[in-house]
């Protein structure tokens, strides 16, 4: 990780937006993406005492990506229509895979997903990342990939090969170095990691 860079984007960021994440026009930005309605979503409908009823946990995952501004408007419909075809098998795999992943153990529910969406060919980035992204905002990282190669390369990300196929090691890794970079900028950008991914995007964008 390069420390420096880091500190230059984030400079450049606060002379663009004065106050960071509470300037005015972050502020109206910000609202497009209704963050804190999202989170608390997830936590009611994926909280654990709910997975005793597939139906509904499937219609919720449907209705949290449907909702998501960070999934593709192309992949909604998709993810949407292919978990109301699912078999039976296929619908208790995934239900049981998104409990693993959020409240059992994590590395083999993202697998399960993972196998469930690829046989439907829909083994995307965004749509095995999202579900932490929402539960668990201080730890889980959301990977567009664009994103995630531009940060990689220009902040030196070291031990980190991007790969368009879902990996939990990668998942892992990358998650790691954003947690740690997150300690090194002002918290005021740390509301959550979506947050802070969103003020990286921005800064080297400018």
């Amino acid at each position: 990780m390069n420390v420096q860079t880091l500190k230059v984007l984030e400079a450049k960021f606060m002379a663009v937006y004065p106050g960071g994440f509470s300037n005015p026009e972050l502020v109206q930005i910000g609202k497009k993406h209704k963050m804190p309605q999202m989170i608390e979503f997830a936590k009611q409908r994926f909280a654990k005492e709910n997975f005793s009823k597939d139906a509904k946990i499937l219609d919720s995952m449907i209705q949290l990506v449907s909702r998501s501004s960070m999934v593709s408007v192309f992949e909604k419909p998709k993810f949407r229509d292919y978990v109301r075809s699912l078999s039976d098998d296929h619908r208790e795999v995934l239900t049981s895979g998104l409990l693993q992943l959020l409240h059992g153990k994590e590395e083999v529910g993202f697998n399960m997903i993972l196998d469930v969406l690829d046989y439907g060919k829909l083994a995307k980035w965004t749509l095995l990342s999202v579900w932490q992204a929402y539960y668990t905002p201080q730890k889980g990282v959301f990977i567009k990939p664009t994103t995630v190669k531009n940060i990689i390369r220009v902040l030196e990300l070291e031990g980190l090969q991007y790969t368009p196929r879902p990996d939990f090691v990668f998942y892992k890794r990358y998650r790691a170095a954003i947690n740690k970079m997150k300690k090194e900028v002002d918290t005021s950008f740390t509301s959550s990691n979506a947050a802070f991914s969103g003020f990286l995007m921005m800064a080297m964008a400018l």
